[in-house]
């Protein structure tokens, strides 16, 4: 049977649970959704560190930002075909009528785009700015793989990025298989010239006690960009696939773990 560890994405704080409670209730939902693509058994347990991030009190929305989850945002939005009344001026862009013209564009309700973006760059934020919150972070990742000793690590959205820091500080940790899923690893500005180790001549690198490195993006997942970067800035990685895992849901870790794509990888794997 496969072992393998997942490492969530963002908007998984569950406050009201221990984070042994928080990992089984994600660990169940993963399996589940893993089973609708992949149907032998497999040894499946979350990485839980959303509590590291601690989310606290009223959220806010994209004009409450923190002033280094916006700067994020800002970077984000650059990267995206916006008008060029939309464009112009990082301190004056009017944040929340570039998320409702994205909305509009892409079919989506505007309430949901601006939970999704705020949320996803407040939490990178935290996570990007505060050495503690990284640290512990990597820590509950790199425990739950000495624990569960996986052979593969399946990483999504936020968790490719913790995941990839975790595997590099790490020197102990040993996979034959790394999936990164709806990841922001390539993202430029936001992301990658973040990242810790810092990309050399703008270039990162397959860690090296990872056997084989995957990557599966849908094309219309809005952090998951820019498309075809994460084999375009790492080296040595294995594979890029693309696939269409939802119309509206294109960022939901349930659709990725049950598309194509990572079903061939784990049984070529097993």
């Amino acid at each position: 049977m496969t072992r393998i560890v997942g490492v969530h994405g963002v908007g998984n704080h569950r406050p009201s649970a221990t984070a042994a409670q928080a990992g089984e209730q994600l660990s169940a939902i993963w399996r589940r959704a893993l089973s609708r693509g992949y149907a032998p058994p497999v040894d499946l347990t979350v990485a839980y560190y959303a509590d590291h991030l601690n989310p606290r009190g009223r959220q806010g929305a994209a004009d409450e930002l923190p002033p280094e989850a916006r700067e994020l945002l800002v970077a984000w939005l650059e990267q995206l075909d916006l008008p060029p009344a939309l464009a112009q001026g990082n301190a004056t862009r009017p944040v929340r009528q570039a998320l409702a013209w994205l909305a509009e564009r892409r079919g989506l309700a505007p309430r949901l785009v601006e939970l999704f973006v705020t949320t996803f760059f407040r939490e990178v934020a935290r996570y990007l700015h505060a050495d503690d919150i990284r640290k512990a972070s990597r820590d509950t990742v790199a425990a739950t793989i000495r624990a569960h000793r996986p052979s593969v690590v399946l990483a999504h959205s936020l968790g490719s990025i913790v995941t990839y820091e975790t595997l590099w500080h790490n020197e102990d940790l040993q996979l034959d298989l790394l999936v990164t899923l709806g990841s922001p690893l390539a993202l430029p500005h936001a992301v990658f010239p973040r990242l810790d180790p810092a990309p050399v001549s703008g270039r990162g690198s397959r860690p090296p006690n990872v056997k084989r490195w995957v990557n599966i993006a849908d094309p219309g997942d809005l952090v998951a960009i820019p498309p075809g970067g994460v084999p375009l800035r790492f080296t040595e990685v294995a594979a890029d696939h693309t696939c269409a895992i939802h119309a509206f849901d294109f960022h939901l870790v349930a659709n990725y773990l049950a598309c194509p794509p990572l079903a061939a990888e784990l049984s070529a794997h097993s």
